[in-house]
């Protein structure tokens, strides 16, 4: 085994690397794993672009599913050989006042996986073993990469919500999230609408599985909702706070508008259609990794894929500029040396 390993580092603020990292042993309850694939994702750019205080260099990367080769001491319920994956959030700690209420995904001491440590654009990298996701045999390593980060978070908003099966349940955007809300959605029992600008995405939103489709650029998308009943639940997956905005009137009385696409405009809604119709507007982050293990084997069992194109991580640069420039259709993913076939 070599004592030295590849990566795709950023040395500063948007300057790609190729290096090379001693090969070390995990410390106490992480584990070292062996990198088959890494999706490439807009969150990267908290690394890439210094959008988070980073300390450089840094190896981005979140969406990372490779194979256990070494256990830290203190790991239980993970064995070597195990193919595993790792998400946005890198491992809660189990003792603040979150986690011991249940809710890790705020855990106060959680650091952001590729930010705060070292990611997936490698061929190895630790892991606390806390953050670990398991990956289903039935999926490979690409088909399961971009699950791990743009799956768990509309799986889990679209879980989470107050609306039932039968219920109309509308997806805005149908980019690198919305491809997979649509299909949960649809999965899950929601009579689905799919929410997009431009009468071309209808033939896809009809393929991933929308009862609906509304074209924002063609009519106010919010009346069209009203038509159709009006929507138990929004998930806005595009950025821009003008997003909510525009779709928010398209709710019921009680519904929800959650917002996962991060944007800098603010969200703006009046009193009077917030209060009178009791609607709301909440945020979603992501999920824990026990919702990471459902979110896998619910797509497994339904055939809930994202669209991908892979490229060697060798490509990294290209591969982040392709997806920060809105041309990758929808998720790029690395592969490494690593991975099968």
């Amino acid at each position: 085994m070599s004592s030295r390993y590849k990566a795709i580092a950023l040395t500063g603020p948007g300057k790609f690397a190729e290096v090379t990292k001693p090969l070390v042993d995990p410390r106490p309850g992480y584990v070292r794993i062996r990198v088959e694939a890494c999706g490439v994702c807009h969150s990267d750019a908290a690394t890439v672009e210094g959008l988070f205080p980073i300390t450089w260099p840094r190896v981005p990367g979140h969406e990372v599913v490779g194979r256990i080769e070494a256990l830290g001491s203190g790991v239980q319920g993970w064995t070597v050989g195990q193919r595993v994956g790792v998400g946005f959030l890198a491992g809660f700690c189990g003792y603040c006042e979150f986690c011991r209420n249940g809710d890790l995904v705020n855990c106060k001491n959680q650091e952001y996986t590729g930010v705060h440590g070292d990611g997936g654009y490698a061929e190895l990298m630790m892991a606390k073993a806390s953050g670990l996701v398991a990956i289903p045999e039935t999926l490979s390593s690409a088909a399961a990469a971009p699950l791990l980060c743009a799956g768990i978070t509309t799986f889990s908003a679209l879980r989470n919500l107050p609306a039932k099966a039968g219920d109309l349940v509308a997806v805005l955007g149908i980019g690198g999230l919305g491809h997979l809300g649509v299909q949960y959605a649809r999965q899950m029992g929601f009579e689905t609408v799919a929410i997009a600008r431009g009468a071309d995405s209808a033939e896809l939103a009809r393929k991933l599985g929308a009862h609906h489709y509304i074209d924002s650029a063609a009519s106010d998308p919010a009346e069209a909702l009203q038509k159709l009943g009006g929507a138990a639940a929004i998930l806005i997956t595009a950025s821009g706070g003008n997003t909510v905005s525009t779709t928010f009137k398209g709710l019921r009385r009680g519904g929800v508008s959650i917002a996962i696409g991060v944007g800098p405009e603010p969200i703006e809604v009046t009193g009077m259609d917030l209060i009178f119709g009791t609607r709301k507007v909440e945020g979603a982050l992501t999920g824990t990794p026990a919702v990471g293990d459902i979110t896998l084997r619910f797509s497994a069992l339904s055939g809930v894929a994202a669209m991908i194109e892979t490229m060697p991580l060798e490509q990294a640069a290209a591969a982040y500029a392709k997806m920060m420039a809105g041309k990758a259709r929808f998720r790029m993913v690395l592969l490494t040396k690593n991975a099968a076939g």
